[in-house]
Formats: C-alpha cells, structure tokens, sequence
C-alpha cells in the first residue's frame, strides 16, 4: 500500500483446482486466536482507524499531552477530546495521570508505539 492509498487489484487470482491442505488448515486451527480476542484487537484497530484519534495518539507517541493541548494541536473542542480519548482509554491505548489540577494523557505502554511504527513502515514502502 502507498501513502496515497490501496493499491488496486486487477482481478483476485484464485486456485485452477480446489485442494484444502489438511495439514495447514490444522495449524491455521491450532494458532487461531480466540473469538474474544478478536473482538478486542477489532476494536483496537476500529478505534485506531479514526483520523482524529490515530493524531492523537501519534501526538502521544511524541510525549504527554493534557486535553487543553491536544485541542489545541487538533483544533477541537476539550469536550471532543475527551470523548476520544475515553475511548482510547477504554482499549488500554493511552493512560493518565494527575499532576494537580492538569491531567496528562500518554500511550500506555511501548506496544502502541510499536503499532504505530509498524503501520507508518508499511505505509512508507
């Protein structure tokens, strides 16, 4: 895929003969992740598919952020911020933490920042 979106397929290449390989189809089976955890990393992907909530987590990925910034960077209301980043914090994608009156909001651990590394790589090729 390039930065200026999918690459399209002229036509889907399928197989000349239909052959299930038993063998594959069983380790398919055995490395399958569970229903439940398809569901989270679903949501996880779904809430990192949105414009507004990707910026801001690539904003975190730089540092922590407070609702005022990330309004200001993004030109949204606080209100809207913190809406998305409820979401975010519902998927264990940012946390917070109280310094006084500010609440500050950083990625949650180094596995987003990983995320986010990987799908710009991939974007980038």
């Amino acid at each position: 895929m390039s930065a200026q979106g999918p690459k399209k397929s002229e036509k889907v290449e399928t197989c000349d003969v239909r052959v299930i390989h038993l063998e594959r189809v069983a380790q398919a089976r055995d490395e399958a992740i569970s229903d439940r955890e398809a569901e989270r990393l679903s949501l996880t992907y779904k809430a990192l598919g949105d414009p507004t909530r990707l910026k801001m987590v690539m904003a975190l990925a730089g540092g922590e952020m407070c609702v005022c910034d990330l309004a200001a960077f993004l030109g949204l209301t606080e209100s809207a911020i913190s809406h998305h980043l409820r979401r975010l914090k519902d998927l264990a994608l940012v946390k917070s933490r109280r310094d006084g009156q500010i609440l500050y909001y950083s990625l949650d651990d180094q596995h987003v920042s990983r995320i986010l590394k990987i799908g710009l790589e991939h974007i980038r090729e």
